[in-house]
């Protein structure tokens, strides 16, 4: 079987991090499109969606921001799986229905998270270790989606079909765990990131690689769907 073929629609501003992240821990050939500088498909033909993490804000007047939104939905809508992560898990919520709105707090840092026995989450513990960082949350799930993991700050993955939002960073590596943080000093404070920054140890990125997991899972349940298309087809004919 051919590899999958995914875009990648990287809405990170400085997407240099972000591209070694995704391409490091996705198993299939990823197609970038840089979309906050209004860089999309002009088609729907990938075997998966996977929207990246952003500093932006998904209701910002930002004229970059609604054509994503809407790829999404229509991808969605034709059956693509999509698969979200923090910036992009809002993105996909507002895609499908939902809403998202900003926090009260800023969540940044080492996180305990609790699942709910998804398929995404096979292999992970019930509790476990991410890194987070995000002042915005999904506040409505979309509709006919489900709560798949949560913790005190509200919504960290919900699902739809075969629709993925995860609210936390399982691609992160020590190096952008740490630039993420050192840029959030405007928002939360040199005392603050300072505590995240000490936070951010080898025992503590080793605990967190368990959630690594989930793109192998996203994968797996991707190439599980191309293969029951494929079968599919072979007998209609």
């Amino acid at each position: 079987m051919a590899r999958l073929r995914f875009a990648l629609l990287n809405a990170a501003h400085e997407g240099e991090n972000t591209r070694r992240n995704f391409r490091r821990e996705i198993d299939a050939d990823l197609v970038e499109f840089n979309a906050n500088e209004q860089q999309l498909p002009d088609h729907y033909d990938f075997d998966a969606v996977v929207i990246t993490g952003s500093r932006s804000s998904v209701y910002w007047d930002e004229e970059w921001i609604p054509p994503l939104v809407d790829y999404v939905a229509e991808a969605t809508d034709r059956g693509v799986p999509a698969l979200g992560v923090c910036y992009g898990h809002q993105v996909l919520a507002e895609a499908l229905g939902g809403r998202v709105a900003g926090m009260d707090d800023f969540e940044l840092g080492y996180s305990e998270i609790t699942h709910h026995g998804d398929e995404i989450f096979a292999g992970i513990d019930e509790e476990f270790t991410v890194f987070t960082s995000h002042g915005d949350a999904v506040v409505e799930l979309p509709p006919g989606a489900e709560l798949i993991a949560e913790n005190e700050y509200g919504v960290h993955a919900f699902r739809k079909g075969n629709n993925w939002g995860l609210q936390f960073h399982p691609e992160y590596d020590v190096e952008t765990a740490k630039s993420v943080a050192d840029g959030k000093r405007d928002q939360i404070g040199d005392a603050r990131v300072d505590d995240v920054l000490r936070s951010i140890t080898p025992e503590k990125y080793d605990a967190a690689c368990e959630a690594k997991q989930v793109f192998q899972n996203f994968t797996d349940h991707v190439r599980s769907l191309r293969t029951e298309e494929t079968a599919s087809a072979a007998a209609d004919d």
